[in-house]
């Protein structure tokens, strides 16, 4: 099986409910990044902030239940099934419970816990 795996555009930082303000605060005023609130219909996350960050594009997450804040990856793949079979065969499970999710994509985690977002490139 011969999968290639891509970066994605989009980065997630989840951020605790107590940190959120002054976060985006920081990209907004500080670093002076393009920074916009977008709406969210998502059970763990209550508030998201897009930022512009190059060519990529920052989601800043606010999580209520977090008391440290992670960042999350995105994996672009050609087949996301066919992906998720190759890294099960590498010892690698979904772990879909972190975050609800489009039935087409898939969350993993590297080793050390890091969270990747699994989904099909778009051609």
């Amino acid at each position: 099986m011969d999968i290639k795996f891509e970066a994605g555009i989009n980065i997630a930082i989840k951020i605790p409910k107590s940190k959120y303000d002054k976060t985006v605060a920081f990209y907004k005023n500080i670093l002076k990044l393009q920074v916009e609130e977008k709406p969210i219909d998502n059970p763990t996350v209550s508030r998201t902030h897009e930022v512009k960050f190059g060519n990529n594009i920052i989601w800043l997450d606010c999580v209520d239940n977090y008391t440290h804040s992670e960042t999350w990856l995105q994996l672009t793949v050609p087949n996301v099934e066919e992906a998720s079979d190759y890294l099960k065969l590498n010892g690698v499970e979904t772990c879909d419970e972190i975050e609800e999710l489009p039935e087409n994509m898939h969350w993993i985690q590297d080793p050390a816990g890091t969270v990747f977002n699994l989904q099909t490139r778009d051609s």
